[in-house]
């Protein structure tokens, strides 16, 4: 039997991965698709702003 308890917590922590993974996969996409793209599309944008608003080299 010890080879049970060996064996159980390997088991547990693929079932919980595996379920972490299923988990991931199905939150892609579908409704919520959009609003996370529109939301990285923001962020790349402030980035891009401040970047181009920043001293230039040519400035200093």
């Amino acid at each position: 039997m010890d080879y049970v308890s060996a064996l159980v917590p390997p088991v547990v922590m693929a079932v919980f991965f595996i379920g972490l993974i299923v988990t991931i996969v199905k939150s892609q996409g579908g409704d919520k698709k959009a609003k996370e793209d529109a939301a990285v599309d923001a962020a790349i944008a402030r980035a891009e702003a401040a970047r181009q608003a920043g001293p230039q080299l040519s400035d200093i």
